[in-house]
C-alpha cells in the first residue's frame, strides 16, 4: 500500500502538536517574598529623624494649645464671645506653628530624598544577595490586608541594615 504524503501531513501535524502537549514544561521556580521595616530604616538616616524631631516638637508645642481648644469646644453653644475669640486666637496660633514646621520639614527634602534612595538601594541589595524576587513595606502590607501573615524568617530588615552605610 502506497501512502500519498499529502494525506499524512494533517496526521502528521496533529500528532506532533499531541505530542509537544505531552512533553514536561519548564516549571517557574518558586518566588521568594521577604519584607522589611522601611521606617526603623529610614529613622537611621538624618532626613527622617529631623523630620520626625520637627513632628515632636509640634506636638509638644501644641498641647497646650489643644487642651484650651477642647475645653472651650465642650461647652459648645454655651462658650462666652470671649472664649470663642480665644478659640479663635488658639487655632490661628496652632496654624502658624503647624505652617512653620511644614516649612521645616519641606526644606529637608533634599535630605530625605537622599535617605530614600540609600534605603531603597540597601533593601535590593539584601534581596538579591538572599535570592528574594519580591520585597514588600512590612507595615504597608500589614495595613491594607494584602497580608495577614507572614514568617519572622522573611525579614529582610536586619540585612538590609548591614547595607547602609
Amino acid at each position: 500500500m502506497k501512502v500519498n504524503a499529502k494525506a499524512l501531513a494533517p496526521v502528521a501535524l496533529v500528532a506532533a502538536f499531541g505530542l509537544g502537549s505531552l512533553a514536561p514544561h519548564a516549571q517557574t521556580p518558586a518566588q521568594k517574598i521577604g519584607f522589611v521595616d522601611v521606617d526603623a530604616l529610614l529613622q537611621t538616616q538624618a532626613g527622617p529623624k529631623e523630620a520626625r524631631a520637627i513632628d515632636t516638637k509640634l506636638k509638644t508645642e501644641t498641647a497646650d494649645l489643644q487642651k484650651q481648644a477642647n475645653a472651650i469646644i465642650a461647652k459648645g453653644n454655651s462658650a462666652t464671645a470671649a472664649e470663642k475669640e480665644k478659640l479663635n486666637q488658639l487655632n490661628a496660633t496652632y496654624q502658624a506653628k503647624a505652617q512653620a514646621a511644614a516649612k521645616q520639614v519641606q526644606a529637608l527634602s533634599a535630605k530625605m530624598e537622599a535617605a530614600t534612595k540609600v534605603v531603597d538601594t540597601a533593601i535590593s541589595a539584601a534581596a538579591k544577595a538572599n535570592g528574594y524576587s519580591v520585597v514588600m513595606d512590612r507595615a504597608v502590607a500589614a495595613n491594607s490586608g494584602l497580608v495577614v501573615y507572614a514568617d519572622d524568617s522573611t525579614d529582610l530588615t536586619a540585612a538590609a541594615q548591614k547595607n547602609i552605610k
